[in-house]
C-alpha cells in the first residue's frame, strides 16, 4: 500500500506524498512493444513536476513501476524529511511487509507522479513491487494521477487537514490529501478481497498443474508396461520359434 513519508512521533502513515523539485530534463518511457515513449515528466499546474501521457494510453495499461532503493521504516524514518522546508513532501512508498520505497534514490519518473481526488491511474503492488496502471483510457497530453490514500492515526483537526492540502481540482476533490478512515476500510477489505482472489487462483493452477503432472506420469507408466509387455511377447513368440 502506498506509505506517506515518516512524520512526528505518535503519526502513522499509509500513502505517497507529493514533491515538489526543480525542473529536470524530461525523461522517456518506453514502451515494451518499442513503439517509443509514452508518458514524460514537465512541470504541472497542479503542484511541482507532474508525469503526462506523451500518447494515448489504454485502459489497464501498466505505464511505470515506482522505483527506488527499499528501506526499513527504521532508515526512512532516519533519512526524514528529505527537504527541510517540506517535511510533508518526500518520495516515500510504503509497501505491505512494512518497508519503504525511496523513490529519493535510484528512483524513476514514478515519483512526480502528483495526487488527484478522482485519479486516472492506480498504484498496484505485486511481491514488493509496484506499478503505476491506467485505470481509465488517458488521452495525450492528460497528466497522469493517482489517489495516494494518506490515513494519519490521529484525529482530523482544520490544523492537520491544512498541513496536507490537495491542489487536484477535481469535481471530487477533499481539499486534502488526507483519505476518509471509512475509506480506507474499505480499500483495505478490497485489497484483501483481491489477495485472496489472487491465492485462490494461484491455488487452482497448482491443483491444475499437479493434475497435469499425474497424466503425464500416468501415460508415461503406461507406454513403460506398454513397451514391457511387447519385448516380453516378442521375446516368447522367439523362442516358441527357436
Amino acid at each position: 500500500m502506498p506509505s506517506k513519508s515518516p512524520l512526528p512521533a505518535g503519526r502513522d502513515t499509509q500513502a505517497t506524498a507529493l514533491a515538489e523539485a526543480d525542473a529536470q530534463p524530461a525523461a522517456k518511457a518506453k514502451d515494451r512493444s518499442g513503439g517509443g515513449r509514452r508518458i514524460q515528466m514537465r512541470r504541472s499546474d497542479v503542484h511541482g513536476n507532474g508525469v503526462f501521457a506523451v500518447q494515448d494510453l489504454a485502459e489497464g495499461e501498466t505505464l511505470i513501476e515506482y522505483k527506488g532503493e527499499v528501506i526499513s521504516w527504521k532508515e526512512a524514518l532516519r533519512r526524514h524529511p528529505h527537504d527541510p522546508t517540506q517535511p510533508n513532501h518526500t518520495f516515500y512508498f510504503h509497501i505491505d511487509d512494512g518497508r519503504v520505497i525511496d523513490g529519493n534514490v535510484k528512483g524513476n519518473d514514478a515519483r512526480w507522479i502528483n495526487h488527484s481526488c478522482e485519479p486516472n491511474c492506480e498504484a498496484d503492488e505485486v511481491d514488493g513491487r509496484v506499478y503505476i496502471k491506467a485505470l481509465r483510457n488517458i488521452a495525450a497530453g492528460e497528466e497522469l494521477n493517482y489517489d495516494y490514500g494518506l490515513i494519519i492515526d490521529e484525529p482530523y483537526t482544520p490544523k492537520l487537514l491544512s498541513e496536507f492540502p490537495c491542489w487536484c481540482g477535481s469535481e471530487q476533490c477533499r481539499g486534502t490529501l488526507l483519505t476518509p478512515k471509512d475509506e480506507d476500510e474499505e480499500k483495505k477489505k478490497k485489497k484483501a478481497k483481491k489477495k485472496a482472489e489472487k491465492k485462490k487462483a494461484e491455488k487452482k493452477a497448482e491443483k491444475k498443474e499437479a493434475k497435469k503432472e499425474a497424466k503425464k506420469a500416468e501415460k508415461k507408466a503406461e507406454k513403460k508396461a506398454e513397451a514391457k509387455a511387447e519385448k516380453k511377447s516378442a521375446k516368447k513368440a522367439k523362442s516358441a520359434k527357436d
